[in-house]
C-alpha cells in the first residue's frame, strides 16, 4: 500500500507557522548588502515578542546590522531539523522591516530564551532588534506550502492584558 500525503484539510498553516516562530532558536537572517545590494544571509539567534514578532540581539560590528542600518527590509528563515530529507521538514520565511528596540520586555524575553547572551548583551555595540512581520511563506512539507499574511503569523493580543501583566511572575513560578 502506498502512503498518501496528508490531506490539505489536516494542515493548519498558521498554527504551524506560529509553532516554528515560538520554538526555533536560530535562523538565517537575510539582509540587503549595503555595498552591492545582493542578498546577504547570516546565522542569528531568535526569540519572540509577545505577538510572535522575531527578536534578535546583534552587534553593530556585524555585516547584517550594518546592512539593516541602510535598508531595514529583511527576511528570516526558520527551519526545523530532523532525520531524512531536510526539504521534507517544515520551514518558515518571515519578511518585514527590522528596527532597533530598547523596550525592556523585548530584552527580557530575548535573554530568557538565550540566557548566555547576558554575557554580551550590555556591550556598547550590541542592540536588540524586532522584525516587524509583514508576511511569511510556510513550507510545511510535501504539498503544504503557502503564503501567509502578517495577521496569520502574529498572535492577536486583544483582551490579553491580564495575562501579559502576569508574564514575569508566571515565568518565574515555572
Amino acid at each position: 500500500m502506498t502512503e498518501q500525503p496528508p490531506s490539505a484539510q489536516d494542515f493548519d498553516a498558521p498554527a504551524l507557522a506560529k509553532q516554528l516562530l515560538r520554538t526555533l532558536r536560530t535562523g538565517a537572517l537575510a539582509t540587503l548588502d549595503r555595498d552591492a545590494g545582493f542578498p546577504f544571509a547570516s546565522l542569528v539567534t531568535v526569540a519572540t515578542h509577545l505577538d510572535g514578532s522575531p527578536l534578535l540581539l546583534m552587534s553593530q560590528l556585524s555585516a547584517h546590522t550594518l546592512n539593516l542600518e541602510r535598508d531595514l527590509r529583511a527576511s528570516l528563515l526558520l527551519a526545523q531539523g530532523g532525520k531524512g530529507d531536510p526539504l521534507a521538514n517544515p520551514r518558515l520565511t518571515v519578511i518585514g522591516r527590522a528596527e532597533r528596540t530598547v523596550e525592556p520586555r523585548a530584552r527580557a524575553r530575548f535573554l530568557a530564551r538565550h540566557p548566555k547572551a547576558k554575557l554580551y548583551a550590555d556591550f556598547a555595540d550590541f542592540s536588540f532588534w524586532r522584525l516587524g512581520v509583514e508576511g511569511a511563506h510556510l513550507n510545511g512539507g510535501f504539498a503544504r506550502a503557502m503564503n501567509l499574511g502578517a495577521d496569520q503569523v502574529r498572535t492577536d493580543l486583544a483582551g490579553a492584558d491580564a495575562l501579559i501583566a502576569a508574564e514575569e511572575s508566571a515565568v518565574a513560578h515555572m
